[in-house]
């Protein structure tokens, strides 16, 4: 679990904690998955068959199978099962392909209104994502996001690893809203200790039970702006 800091002073101890994932939730767009697909598909039998595998299954289905991959990054795990692609050319492709985050290759871009209100919130907003710290920091930068955050963990390994964090000590009594478009990974665990959550995107999870639920995180942020004030009136 790797990790950076920045300096906040409006915070104040035991303020509320918001915690964020990153891709589908802070970055958004399909630029490093799509380079992450052309990537895998030059260790599959039929790249093109790959690649058009991946394009349909990007494209989740309302009513959601038990068996449906829970995000964008998943659709490629599964094609490649099927395709023959061997666990080590995947990670190989994975990792070529986060070298190419936020740029022209791998395009993103942060949720509308976000860096204004993160900027303005009475509560201590920190980054956990299972990605590598590749291009995360200049990402957040060229987003407008560089100081959104007190703190990025990268490789976290959720969900284990946001159990370790809400653990920590200076966790442990906040008031805590947990952000993220995936249920088991970046919400279930906050949820399951009492903890707020809110769900983005559109990948069904028939478990969720998020507090809120929205298809993005701008339609979300007036709801985050009030539980930030209500939590520290």
């Amino acid at each position: 679990m790797d990790e950076a800091s920045t300096q906040k002073a409006r915070l104040v101890p035991n303020s509320p904690l918001i915690i964020f994932d990153f891709d589908g939730t802070v970055a958004l767009g399909d630029g490093p998955v799509l380079a992450y697909a052309r990537a895998a598909a030059a260790s599959a039998d039929e790249p093109e068959r790959f690649l058009a595998r991946v394009d349909a299954g990007l494209r989740p289905v309302a009513a959601a199978a038990a068996a449906q991959p829970i995000d964008a990054y998943d659709v490629i795990r599964v094609a490649a099962v099927e395709a023959g692609v061997a666990p080590d050319a995947l990670s190989r492709a994975y990792l070529s392909s986060r070298a190419l985050l936020g740029s022209a290759e791998a395009p993103v871009e942060a949720p509308v209104g976000l860096a204004a209100v993160a900027a303005a919130l009475a509560a201590e907003c920190v980054l956990v994502t299972n990605a590598p710290a590749i291009r995360i920091a200049e990402t957040l930068t060229a987003l407008g996001l560089g100081d959104a955050f007190t703190r990025i963990v990268t490789d976290a390994g959720k969900p284990a690893g946001l159990d370790r964090l809400l653990d920590e000590p200076g966790v442990a009594g906040r008031r805590v809203l947990a952000v993220g478009d995936i249920w088991r990974n970046d919400l279930e665990p906050a949820h399951r200790r009492g903890h707020d959550t809110a769900l983005v995107g559109l990948w069904p999870d028939p478990a969720a039970t998020p507090t809120f639920r929205a298809a993005t995180l701008t339609d979300l942020l007036p709801r985050i702006e009030a539980w930030a004030a209500a939590s520290v009136s």
